[in-house]
C-alpha cells in the first residue's frame, strides 16, 4: 500500500508540474520539489539558478544550481527526464538497482568535471544559462571557494527491494567521491580534493517529507566511523528527560563536520553564520592565528543537542561513540569560523573547543524545540539573537490560518493556507468521494505555504535581495516584521484588511511570474530576482515613499486579477528591471549577485528607474491604482465597527461532524490494536459528540488531527475502508453562511438585518427552524461563530429551500436576460429584499423597457442575479 501512496503522490506532483500546454516541465517539477528539500534542511533556499544543459555527446546534463549561504558548497540539480514520462507504467517506475541512479549521477559529474578542467569554456556560448557557473568553477577563485559539490538527482521513481513477495520501499546511500584538482592562488600552485556528494530525491524521499509535515531528517554523527575514535567526556547530569556531558573537541573535528554537513549542523541555531567581518568572528580568527593554545580559555565554547547518545565506559572513563540528531545550537559562529580559518591556510591543530552536550531523552520534535529555544535564550549571546518562533505553531501564523478559514473572496472562494507541511494532502486523503470537490474549491493557484507567504509579503517592501535568498532568511524577516521583533516596534495588526491585501500581493507576484514566463518564451532567465525587484520598486513609489499615495491592493483582491492596463505597465517594468539587473550586477552570476543589497541600491537609484517612474505612463497608472491617505483612512474606518468572527473552530468541528460517527467507529475498529486506552477514550468522546451534535473541544480536535496523520503515515489503506462524508449538509450550510457573512462585510452591510431577510424568505416558504438564521446574524454582531447544533438547524431551512434549485448546473453567463426573466427578478426581490433599492430600480429599468440592455449593463445585471441566486432565487 505504501508504494501505491507513492504513485498517487507522483500523479499529483506531475499534474502540478505541467506547463500551459499540458506537458510536464522539468523547471516546474524542480520548483515543486525544492520546498521539500528546504523542509528537509538539505538546502538553504528553495531558489535555484536554472541552467539547463544537456549533451548527448558528453553524456552530461544539469538542470540548475545554487550556492549555499556560507559559500563553500555548490549544489547541482539534475532531473531524470525518463522518470517524468506520463506513459510509464507503475511497474516501470520501480527501481531496485543502485546502478540505475549511478548512471544519472554520472551525467552531472561529467559536466562538473569538464567545467572545472576548462573543457567547456569554448563550447558554451555567452548567452548560455550555464555560462556563469562554468566561468566560476573553471577559475582559481571558484575552485578555491568550493570544497564540496553536492549533486541532487530528482527522479520521480520508487526505490524498492524486490526480494520480498511484493515490492517494499528501500533506501540507497551513495558514497562520496573525491576529485583532485590543482590551481594557482596568490602566485602559488595549490592542490585540493573536491568532495562530490550524491543525494537521491525520489518518491520515497518526497513522500516521507510530506507525511512528516516537513520535519527534517535527523543528522547522525558517528565519531568512530568518521574520525576513528570516540569522544572522551564527563557526565555532568543524568536527569529523567535529559543527560548532559562536558568534553573538549579538537577544532579539526568541528572543521571536518562543517565541511561534510555545512549549515545542517546549525539548522536550529538561532544565529546563522554572520560572516568573518563581524567583530566576534574576527576575534575568534585572530586567536586561532596568534594564540591557538589559549583558544579554549578565551572562547565560550559550543552547545550541542541530540536526542540519543551511544556511550560506553572504559577504565573509569565515559566515551561518546555517536550522537543522533546532532545540532550545534550555540556556537555556530565559532564552528564556521574555525572551518573558514583553516580553509584560508591557518593551522588549527593546537586549537581545542569546550563543548557541552545535552541529550534530550525520548524527546519529540516539540520538546526538542523548547529545549533549544531555552538554551538559546539563556546562553551568553555573542550577538543579539532574535527569538521569534519560526514553527508553524507561531501565533501570528495561527491567526492568519483562522483568517483563511473565515474570509471568502468576492467570487465566493477561499484561499487555503497550508500552515503545516502536508496539511492539504491530508485533507484530500481523507476526503474520499469529495476529493474532486475540495480540489475544485482550492485549486493550486489558491493555495499557499508559510514559506510562500513570507516570500510574497517581503517582496512588497524594501528587501527584494532577501526574497532572492529564500529559505529561512526570508521567513525569519517576515516573522520578525509580523511580531514586531525586527525594524518595526509593534507587532502588525493581522486583521481582515491585512489578509485581503496579503492575498492581493500573492496575486500580483504570481501573475508577474506567469507573465515573465519560463523557458524559451520567457523575458529572461532570472525570474526569481526580477519579480521581487519589480514589486519592491512599485512599493517604493507608493506605500514605501514619503508623501506617496497607497497602492490600492484591495482593488486586486476584489477582482482577483490585474486589469489589462496595469499588467501592460508592469510587464514593461519587468523588462526594464531584467535589463538593469544585467547592467548593474558586478558578476556574471546574476542569480547569486541579486542576493546582494548593493544591486538593489544601484537599481533603485538608477537613472533608468527614475525616468521610468517619472513617465506619463507611470503617472497615469499610479493615479488610477492608488489611494490618498484620507481615502485609505476612510476605508479602514468603514470596517472598524465590525467585530471579526473566527470560523476556524466551527470549520474544524464541521469537517469531523461531516464524516459522521460511523467513520470514527470504523477507525476505532480497524486501528484498535494501535490505540492506547486513553486514545480509545478520546475517540469515544468524539463519537458521542457527533451523535449528539455537540461541539468538539479544542483538545479533542487536536487529538483527531494527530490520529488521522498517524494513520496516514502508518496505515493509509484504512482510509479506503471508511464511509465517506454522510452529512455534507453541515459542510454546505457553513459554506453558505460564511459566504453570506463575507458578502455583507465587503458591502458594509448590517449583519443582523441581512440575516433577518434570509429568515423572512425561509419563513415565507413554511420551512422549519427559521429563527436560528436571525440568531446566527445577532451572534455575528458580537463576533461569535455559530455552533454545530445551530448549523444543523440552519441546514433545514437554508438547504431545503435551495434543494430543488438547479442553478449550480447552469452557467450564469448563458442565462438569457429577457424582459420576462428580469421582471421575475424584480418581483422576487420585492418580497425578499436582497438587493438595495437602487439596485432593484436599476434592474427594473430594463425589465419594463425603460432602458436598453447593453453588454455593459448586462454584466451589472448578472452580478445582481448572482446575489439573488445565493439567497434562493431559482432560474428555472
Amino acid at each position: 500500500m505504501e508504494i501505491e501512496e507513492y504513485f498517487n503522490y507522483r500523479t499529483d506532483l506531475l499534474e502540478r508540474s505541467k506547463d500551459d500546454n499540458g506537458f510536464v516541465s522539468e523547471p516546474l517539477l524542480l520548483t515543486e520539489v525544492m520546498p521539500s528539500l528546504l523542509d528537509a534542511k538539505l538546502v538553504d533556499s528553495e531558489d535555484v539558478s536554472n541552467s539547463y544543459n544537456i549533451s548527448i555527446v558528453n553524456k552530461s546534463k544539469i538542470n540548475a544550481y545554487q550556492v549555499n549561504e556560507s559559500g563553500e558548497r555548490l549544489q547541482v540539480f539534475i532531473v531524470d527526464e525518463s522518470s517524468i514520462d506520463l506513459t510509464s507504467t507503475n511497474e516501470n517506475l520501480l527501481v531496485s538497482q543502485k546502478s540505475t541512479y549511478e548512471n544519472q549521477f554520472k551525467r552531472a559529474y561529467r559536466f562538473i568535471n569538464k567545467a572545472i578542467k576548462g573543457h567547456l569554456n569554448d563550447e558554451i556560448q555567452d548567452s548560455d544559462p550555464t555560462r556563469p557557473l562554468i566561468t566560476k568553477i573553471s577559475s582559481s577563485e571558484g575552485i578555491h571557494q568550493f570544497d564540496v559539490v553536492e549533486i541532487f538527482l530528482i527522479s520521480v521513481t520508487a526505490t524498492v527491494s524486490l526480494s520480498t513477495a511484493s515490492p517494499t520501499p528501500k533506501r540507497i546511500e551513495f558514497e562520496d567521491e573525491e576529485l583532485k584538482i590543482s590551481y594557482s592562488r596568490e602566485r602559488e600552485n595549490v592542490s585540493k580534493k573536491l568532495v562530490i556528494k550524491k543525494k537521491l530525491i525520489d518518491l520515497n524521499f518526497l513522500y516521507n517529507v510530506l507525511i512528516s509535515e516537513g520535519n527534517r531528517e535527523p543528522l547522525l554523527v558517528n565519531f568512530e566511523q568518521r574520525f576513528g575514535h570516540s569522544i572522551e567526556c564527563i557526565r555532568a547530569a543524568n536527569e529523567n528527560n535529559f543527560d548532559s556531558f562536558l568534553c573538549v573537541l579538537p577544532a579539526s573535528i568541528l572543521s571536518k563536520l562543517y565541511k561534510n554537513d555545512s549549515t545542517r549542523l546549525l539548522e536550529k541555531n538561532v544565529r546563522s553564520f554572520l560572516q568573518l567581518k563581524i567583530d566576534v568572528n574576527k576575534g575568534i580568527r585572530e586567536t586561532i592565528r596568534t594564540e591557538p593554545e589559549k583558544f579554549i580559555a578565551y572562547n565560550n565554547g559550543i552547545t550541542i543537542t541530540a536526542i540519543e547518545a551511544d556511550t560506553y565506559e572504559l577504565d573509569g572513563k565515559t566515551y561518546i561513540k555517536s550522537l543522533n540528531d546532532f545540532q550545534i545550537v550555540n556556537g555556530g559562529q565559532t564552528t564556521a569560523t574555525i572551518y573558514f580559518t583553516e580553509k584560508d591556510g591557518y593551522d588549527i591543530s593546537k586549537v581545542n573547543v569546550m563543548a557541552k552536550i545535552n541529550v534530550a531523552k525520548e524527546a519529540g520534535e516539540e520538546e526538542l524545540e523548547k529545549l533549544i529555544t531555552n538554551i538559546s535564550k539563556f546562553s551568553n549571546a555573542q550577538t543579539r539573537v532574535s527569538l521569534v518562533d519560526l514553527r508553524s505553531r507561531n501565533s501570528q501564523l495561527i491567526q492568519l490560518k483562522s483568517l483563511s478559514e473565515s474570509i471568502v473572496t468576492p467570487n465566493g472562494l477561499k484561499w487555503f493556507f497550508e500552515r503545516a507541511k502536508g496539511e492539504f494532502n491530508t485533507k484530500l486523503r481523507i476526503a474520499g468521494n469529495q476529493k474532486k470537490r475540495i480540489q475544485k474549491d482550492y485549486p493550486t493557484e489558491k493555495r499557499f505555504s508559510k514559506e510562500q507567504l513570507a516570500k510574497y509579503y517581503t517582496a512588497w517592501g524594501e528587501q527584494p535581495f532577501v526574497v532572492k535568498k529564500g529559505g529561512e532568511k526570508v521567513f525569519r524577516a517576515f516573522i520578525e516584521v509580523l511580531s514586531g521583533d525586527g525594524f518595526k516596534k509593534k507587532p502588525l495588526l493581522i486583521d481582515r484588511t491585512f489578509y485581503e491585501e496579503l492575498i492581493a500581493k500573492m496575486i500580483l507576484f504570481r501573475k508577474l511570474e506567469k507573465t515573465y514566463g519560463m523557458g524559451k518564451n520567457s523575458i529572461g532567465q532570472i525570474r526569481s530576482a526580477v519579480i521581487p525587484y519589480t514589486l519592491s520598486i512599485l512599493y517604493k513609489y507608493t506605500d514605501g515613499g514619503k508623501k506617496m499615495n497607497h497602492f490600492d491592493l484591495l482593488k486586486i483582491w476584489k477582482s482577483e486579477k490585474l486589469e489589462d492596463d496595469l499588467l501592460i505597465y508592469l510587464t514593461d517594468l519587468l523588462k526594464l528591471v531584467n535589463s538593469l539587473i544585467k547592467k548593474y550586477a558586478l558578476s556574471d552570476d546574476l542569480g547569486e549577485y541579486s542576493k546582494k543589497s548593493e544591486l538593489w541600491d544601484a537599481i533603485l537609484s538608477s537613472v533608468e528607474i527614475k525616468s521610468f517612474m517619472a513617465s506619463k505612463d507611470s503617472s497615469t497608472i499610479l493615479s488610477k491604482y492608488t489611494l490618498t491617505k484620507e481615502e485609505r483612512i476612510k476605508r479602514v474606518k468603514a470596517r472598524k465597527g465590525v467585530i471579526p468572527v473566527d470560523f476556524s473552530f466551527i470549520s474544524e468541528n464541521t469537517l469531523i461532524h461531516t464524516n459522521g460517527d460511523e467513520y470514527y467507529r470504523k477507525i476505532a475498529s480497524l486501528y484498535a490494536g494501535e490505540l492506547t486506552v486513553n486514545e480509545e477514550r478520546k475517540l469515544s468522546t468524539i463519537i458521542t459528540s457527533i451523535s449528539q451534535l455537540k461541539d468538539i473541544d479544542k483538545s479533542y480536535l487536536n487529538f483527531e488531527k494527530q490520529l488521522i496523520n498517524r494513520i496516514r503515515i502508518n496505515r493509509p489503506e484504512i482510509f479506503d475502508k471508511l464511509p465517506q462524508n454522510k452529512f455534507l449538509q453541515l459542510y454546505d450550510t457553513l459554506n453558505y453562511i460564511v459566504k453570506k457573512y463575507n458578502s455583507i462585510i465587503d458591502n458594509n452591510g448590517d449583519l443582523e438585518s441581512e440575516f433577518k431577510k434570509i429568515e423572512n424568505i425561509a419563513e415565507a416558504k413554511g420551512l422549519k427552524y427559521t429563527g436560528v438564521i436571525h440568531e446566527i446574524g445577532k451572534q455575528f454582531c458580537e463576533g461569535t461563530e455559530p455552533n454545530i447544533k445551530q448549523l444543523d438547524y440552519a441546514s433545514h431551512c437554508i438547504l431545503k429551500e435551495k434543494a430543488p434549485n438547479k442553478n449550480k448546473e447552469i452557467d450564469i453567463n448563458e442565462v438569457e436576460l429577457s424582459e420576462l426573466f428580469l421582471r421575475r427578478m424584480v418581483e422576487w426581490d420585492v418580497l425578499s429584499n436582497v438587493l438595495s433599492l437602487k439596485e432593484r430600480n436599476y434592474v427594473a429599468d430594463f425589465a419594463y423597457g425603460l432602458k436598453s440592455l447593453t453588454s455593459f449593463h448586462e454584466r451589472n445585471v448578472k452580478k445582481y442575479l448572482d446575489k439573488l441566486i445565493v439567497s434562493g432565487f431559482k432560474i428555472n
